[in-house]
């Protein structure tokens, strides 16, 4: 368990810390399906599956993270996103502003254009079709007993 009750809010290159960075890791609004309610809450960066995140489950293949946050004053502003698993769209302040494909590869998006001074809504699509064969699936096991290394 992590101490504290969540992940580590610190910058994850010290020596390389910008002044005007944020984490928005922590709590999110959450949601399931074509159209969510928002009516849970998920900590990120752990996956839905995970204990850690609050949910514990597998929820579906469409799931969807919202966050409200202040834009700190930059000439740019982007956020970058270590995975998002498989299909992600970006949208800030209902402006869509990103597709990305590849569960396992980063990404970034410039928002500045969207961007409001206070209040900005975030929000991630995340679509991961179980029964499409073409996307990458690692050595997951959907069974409740681990097996193997």
């Amino acid at each position: 368990m992590l101490s504290g009750g969540g992940p580590r809010p610190e910058y994850p290159r010290p020596k390389l810390r910008r002044p005007d960075w944020i984490n928005l890791n922590g709590e999110w609004e959450f949601g399931a399906g074509s159209r969510p309610a928002f009516d849970r809450h998920i900590v990120v960066p752990f996956c839905a599956e995970s204990q850690l995140s609050g949910i514990g489950e597998i929820p579906g293949d469409v799931v969807w993270y919202r966050r409200r946050f202040d834009a700190p004053k930059a000439e740019r502003l982007a956020l970058h996103f270590g995975a998002v698993d498989y299909r992600a769209t970006v949208w800030v302040n209902d402006r869509e502003l990103a597709r990305h494909e590849g569960g396992h590869t980063p990404f970034s998006v410039d928002v500045t254009e969207a961007l409001r001074a206070r209040d900005n809504v975030l929000v991630v699509r995340a679509e991961d079709p179980l029964e499409d064969k073409t996307v990458p699936r690692g050595k997951q096991f959907w069974g409740r007993r681990p097996e193997g290394i």
